[in-house]
């Protein structure tokens, strides 16, 4: 594998999106009035629910397995994952034909759970902590030898997520704002390049959950503040921003907002109830930015990054709640 620069750029999520061609979903673009008229905004949301494997971790795992050496490839890759890029990871392996090893945690929804080791990874298990996650890949990098695919902080997964951006101007090429989740930093990072090398004039704002703010708080302070203990319903987002990502969050994103995780139910609801879709938490989380209407949003063409699709159907956060107000018709 030729030398990566120290920063992302454009020519290598044009180079993913050449790698990665063919091998996982162009996801559609959709609409609903409904939602426009809730908000007061355009919406445009780019699926990831539809992706490879039901979250855009497909992209930027692809990416990283298939430009491995050949010899790298034989030994196998490794990661630490709360489930969608450890999925995303086990299937690109696969295609690729080597092994992958995945430390999980051990409060893993069950339907990431089941992917994982659907598409063949060999599972570790260790406490729910991102010490304990990094202890154990450590200990697979030594038994195994395998290669690293990190979840976020990697320059070629972050391009992989970047060419969602692409993919979505593409589509849609007068968005005025883009709204994207916030967790590691991989898909944000990503996207900010693509999005702001094809249309400069476009506002790039993180989302994350107000229990799980480490983005937000880093932002304001110009260096990472981890948060020891994130408390979220999103568990997409809870791991703490890379080092790569943030360096590319600094230089391309204009804003990063919380939302809490009533908003984040609420928002869920109302995709799966106005747009027949099936998005988890994680997914949910830009949307719930626009709950309320906000001002800063009305009359804007807003381009939304619904992140994934995977939860556990036996456990759905609302319950027996009454219905969050949205209409049920699409539109």
């Amino acid at each position: 594998m030729s030398s990566t620069p120290t920063g992302l750029t454009r020519p290598l999520i044009e180079e993913a999106r050449e790698r990665i061609a063919g091998k996982v979903n162009v996801t559609p673009v959709l609409t609903s009035s409904t939602l426009d008229e809730l908000t007061g905004a355009r919406l445009f949301f780019k699926c990831e629910n539809f992706q490879k494997g039901g979250a855009f971790k497909a992209r930027g795992a692809t990416n990283a397995v298939f430009a491995l050496s050949a010899t790298q490839a034989q030994r196998g890759v490794a990661t630490h994952s709360s489930g969608n890029h450890g999925a995303a990871l086990a299937r690109a392996a696969a295609l690729r034909g080597s092994r992958a090893y995945v430390v999980m945690p051990d409060n893993t929804a069950k339907a990431k759970r089941a992917a994982v080791a659907r598409y063949g990874a060999e599972i570790t298990w260790c406490p729910p902590t991102q010490a304990a996650r990094e202890s154990a890949v450590r200990e697979v990098l030594a038994a195994t030898g395998a290669t690293l695919i990190h979840p976020y902080d990697d320059l070629l997964v972050m391009a992989g997520q970047g060419t969602a951006a692409v993919e979505l101007l593409g589509a849609v090429p007068d968005v005025e704002v883009l709204l994207c989740p916030v967790g590691g930093g991989g898909l944000l990072s990503g996207c900010a390049v693509a999005a702001k090398t094809l249309a400069p004039a476009i506002r790039v704002i993180g989302v994350e959950p107000a229990g799980a703010d480490d983005a937000a708080r880093s932002l304001r302070s110009g260096r990472i503040v981890p948060v020891a203990h994130p408390n979220t319903i999103a568990d997409g987002l809870r791991a703490t921003i890379g080092e790569h990502p943030f360096a590319e969050i600094r230089r391309r994103v204009d804003d990063i907002i919380t939302v809490t995780d009533e908003a984040i139910v609420r928002a869920m609801r109302q995709l799966w109830e106005v747009m027949k879709i099936v998005v988890e938490p994680s997914g949910a989380v830009p949307y719930a930015a626009l709950l309320d209407a906000p001002p800063a949003f009305r009359g804007r063409r807003i381009g939304i990054v619904i992140s994934g699709g995977n939860l556990d159907l036996d456990h759905l956060p609302w319950g027996s709640a009454t219905p969050a107000g949205a209409p049920s018709p699409v539109r």
